[in-house]
């Protein structure tokens, strides 16, 4: 798989397209596109040492909106390759920037991007970026 159009990105998430990923008009279907992005995205978090898998009780992310733009339909067989990266910061929230890349077309088949909240899941309230996961993300960025 080459990455290189994903040169720069911190997290790249390199995986195989399913079978059962494709829809009656033999492509991927739309929604399976926000979970690849999910993939990368939670990439991301491990990375950062921020967990999200456990049942959540003090200062997590919570996604607040995603979007996507559709370029080139994908199918099975095919290798793909996700990268996440952070293109703005909040107070309390940050935004990730999301492009696939197909090894069957050798480009470019979606990007999209993806608002994430700091949120306090003990007060059920947003909440300030902690310090120490502002400076992971600063960290994890430079060294792309």
């Amino acid at each position: 798989m080459d990455t290189s159009l994903l040169a720069g990105w911190p997290v790249i998430v390199v995986q195989n397209i399913a079978w059962g990923e494709m829809d009656s008009y033999a492509h991927v279907n739309n929604v399976v596109y926000f979970r690849y992005f999910e993939n990368a995205r939670l990439e991301y978090f491990r990375r950062l040492g921020w967990p999200v898998a456990a049942k959540p009780t003090g200062v997590g992310p919570i996604l607040q909106s995603t979007q996507c733009r559709f370029r080139k339909p994908l199918t099975w067989p095919d290798e793909i390759a996700i990268g996440a990266r952070v293109a703005e910061i909040g107070a309390d929230r940050f935004t990730m920037e999301h492009t696939i890349v197909s090894a069957h077309w050798k480009g470019v088949a979606a990007e999209g991007s993806s608002v994430i909240v700091t949120f306090d899941y003990s007060k059920n309230a947003k909440a300030p970026l902690p310090d120490a996961v502002l400076q992971r993300i600063r960290e994890l960025q430079e060294r792309s």
